[in-house]
């Protein structure tokens, strides 16, 4: 969810590796821990013990939760493999949002309708929403992650890359474990130590917990009506608007402020619809709201307008391409017909996106680092330079820029 970091699905494979680093990097750093990164394990872990036992757990739940305990070298591996997927939106969304998700996510929005009625009750979020991440994080719980849960928050505590994100979250698991919500030799999930359907880290998962079976525990990784009762609060939590839209699809007239379009904007909804922006689904209710007009692949591609619902997605994670294709599986969950793809002008190769970003960079825009992705500070230099140069500046990266600087 959210936080999500880890290998899942055959289908989340595709975007599996561009989700680490996601929300675990956003958390606060906790005060100084008893006991430093590194060093002897044991030693380390008696340090997490008094740290557990200080923030309420018992002895008992540390000693348990610790039993057994190993450094797991693949995490690392991992963590330092960290990687971003090249898709466009287009590539992205059609393999993410397949027809074949689609059918098992009303399934199981009509399986589970009591819990998702409670859901939108109690916390105001649509099945829809819940269910387009349940089938992006994990293909509705059937690949979780297969990385014991326990001995990748302690090898990522133990490890001093960033144990001040981690080690609050392995805290958190003794906690769980003192529960009985989570058995620490056979819990597997994420490398990152994220649990469950819906890909939970150990901290939300005790500060948004819900039990929706009834059971007494909350288990994400078994049960479906907690992961749905408990990412409904997590996502009010973020902040979603009870009965606001999160992504509109709209079509756009030939010409238009396109140096205004882009997330971040300052217009509104229906400044967009007096420009001559249609909603296709005719629904202009919502002309009050800021409206951000989204080209993922520029404005001869699929457009939206991006409510300000659509930063929960951005807070659940950074990615665009992936923040955008969830809202999008979730509008059409919820009853959108399926885009309109255009016929998007040609993009750049990894190399030429490179090179693009070194002449950006050495105009003085800020890129990030090279990397040859068109990710959010890349957009925001080339609509500069597309203005500057009297192209449309949609924030589309194409040959005509590249050759234009």
């Amino acid at each position: 969810m959210h936080r999500s970091l880890a290998s899942r699905s055959a289908l989340a494979l595709l975007f599996a590796l561009a989700l680490a680093g996601g929300a675990a990097a956003q958390q606060a750093p906790d005060a100084a821990p008893a006991t430093p990164c590194g060093g002897d394990l044991s030693a380390f872990l008696d340090g997490v013990k008094k740290d557990a036992v200080a923030a309420g757990a018992s002895a008992a739940a540390a000693d348990e939760a610790f039993a057994g305990a190993e450094i797991d070298p693949k995490v690392l591996s991992r963590d330092r493999a960290q990687g971003v997927f090249k898709q466009t939106f287009l590539e992205f969304s059609q393999r993410t949002v397949s027809q074949a998700r689609l059918d098992i996510g009303r399934q199981k929005m009509k399986q589970y309708a009591d819990v998702f009625a409670r859901a939108e009750q109690e916390f105001g979020v649509p099945p829809g929403v819940i269910t387009a991440f349940w089938a992006m994080e994990t293909d509705f719980g059937a690949v979780q992650g297969d990385f014991n849960t326990r001995n990748a928050l302690v090898t990522l505590s133990h490890d001093c890359r960033r144990p001040e994100l981690f080690r609050p979250q392995l805290i958190a698991l003794v906690e769980m474990v003192q529960h009985g919500d989570l058995d620490p030799a056979t819990n597997t999930g994420a490398w990152a130590g994220e649990i469950g359907q819906v890909q939970m880290l150990p901290r939300d998962i005790i500060a948004y917990g819900m039990d929706g079976d009834g059971d007494g525990h909350i288990r994400l990784k078994q049960s479906s009506p907690d992961a749905i009762l408990t990412a409904a609060k997590f996502i009010q939590h973020l902040g979603f608007e009870r009965g606001q839209p999160w992504l509109q699809e709209v079509t756009l007239p030939d010409n238009l402020p396109w140096e205004k379009s882009g997330l971040g904007g300052t217009m509104k909804a229906g400044e967009w619809f007096a420009l001559g922006v249609k909603p296709r689904d005719g629904n202009t209710a919502f002309g009050n709201l800021e409206g951000d007009l989204v080209l993922p692949q520029g404005r001869m591609g699929p457009a939206f307008i991006a409510y300000p619902n659509f930063k929960i997605y951005l807070e659940w994670n950074k990615s665009f391409i992936y923040t955008t294709s969830a809202a999008y599986f979730g509008t059409r969950l919820s009853g959108a017909e399926p885009y309109l793809k255009g016929v998007p002008e040609q993009g750049l190769a990894s190399d030429q996106m490179k090179a693009l970003q070194t002449k950006l960079q050495s105009l003085g825009h800020d890129v990030g680092e090279i990397d040859g992705i068109l990710g959010s500070g890349t957009r925001v230099a080339i609509q500069k330079e597309q203005q500057r140069l009297g192209m449309p500046a949609d924030g589309w990266a194409t040959p005509a820029l590249l050759n234009a600087l």
